[in-house]
């Protein structure tokens, strides 16, 4: 659970990487680990209520943040 407090820092990184380009990998060991921390629906929660779209590869070694246009019309 204490990984949890860096979540809002996460959050900023990603979205300021998604204000520039359309896509964010998440590849970085200090960051996968916050991920999978969450259940696979409190990390689709987390990318929606952002307006994101959330993508796991690679066998969970890398996930990826994508604009959802659809989510974003509705914040």
């Amino acid at each position: 659970m204490a990984k949890r407090e860096h979540l809002p820092a996460l959050a900023a990184k990603i979205g300021a990487a998604l204000s520039i380009k359309s896509e964010y990998f998440v590849t970085q060991p200090a960051e996968l680990r916050i991920l999978r921390e969450m259940s696979e629906s409190e990390v689709r929660n987390f990318a929606e209520s952002h307006g994101w779209r959330v993508v796991r590869r690679l066998g969970g070694r890398q996930i990826e943040f994508y604009n959802d246009a659809s989510l974003r019309a509705e914040l």
